[in-house]
């Protein structure tokens, strides 16, 4: 079953000296992925350089429709930095609260995983290349926007901290909800925009479903379970505004545009 999320990839490549580098040459596993929840912390910390957005890139094969609940995905870091040794980082963390998403899991000798598999790091054997590629695997459940933070280490290896650079660059992708045919549900509601109270019918054949309003950032606004009997849902208490609803029984899964007056 797809899902559709924010994704946003936040790109920090740090060009430094193989002598500072060096000092993490298999890889540093705290917190330095420039992240929120990291408290922003990067290898500036420790390196000279102003910042600039260019020379790092994340490709992937999540698909434009949006990723698939806990699955697994390919993706792949690139410094094009020029430096002869390099490291990297990567963490992954829900827009709302910064808090920790996904698990990343090591396809080679070149990379490791830290922080109980939440960030991604080089190893020894990976820093004399400038690509690192690894797996993601996705949330279980819907987590609203997340976005992906990375900082990449350049190193030109003059022993000192001269000539040091921080690239900065950022991309987002804006998949649309989407649902396998198969799972789809297919429901009516009204009225549309609403005020007060919104009705719900279900197909004959579904006695209950959870009715879920997502807000224009992808965080959960409104969760209610609703029977064809029972199918009114008072949404007074949301603010006004376009929010995504879900209807979800079984395996079936459907969505629709609400506007709240």
């Amino acid at each position: 079953m797809k899902k559709n999320y924010f994704f946003k990839f936040f790109l920090l490549l740090i060009p430094a000296s193989a002598f500072l580098l060096l000092s993490f040459s298999g890889g540093n596993g705290s917190a330095l992925s420039g992240s929120p929840g990291d408290g922003g912390n990067n290898c500036t910390q420790c390196h000279s350089g102003s910042a600039n957005n260019s020379n790092i890139s994340i490709t992937t094969n999540i698909p434009g429709t949006g990723y698939e609940f806990n699955k697994e995905y390919d993706i792949t870091i690139t410094n094009s930095g020029g430096g002869s040794r390099n490291g990297f980082q990567v963490t992954a963390e829900r827009d709302f609260n910064n808090a920790k998403i996904g698990t990343f899991r090591s396809t080679s000798s070149d990379t490791q995983t830290a922080a109980s598999n939440t960030r991604i790091i080089h190893t020894s054997a990976g820093n004399s290349q400038n690509t690192w590629s690894f797996k993601w695997t996705s949330p279980a459940s819907e987590q609203g926007k997340i976005t992906f933070y990375g900082a990449s280490v350049s190193g030109n290896g003059n022993g000192g901290s001269s000539g040091d650079q921080v690239f900065l660059g950022s991309s987002i992708s804006l998949p649309s909800l989407s649902v396998n045919e198969a799972n789809r549900l297919n429901f009516e509601m009204f009225p549309n925009p609403a005020q007060d109270n919104l009705t719900i019918q279900l197909p004959s054949n579904s006695e209950k479903a959870t009715v879920q309003f997502y807000d224009y950032v992808g965080r959960l606004a409104l969760t209610k379970t609703i029977e064809n009997n029972k199918n009114s849902v008072n949404v007074s208490a949301l603010s006004s505004g376009v929010y995504i609803l879900k209807v979800v029984t079984g395996d079936k899964i459907g969505s629709k545009k609400f506007i709240k007056n």
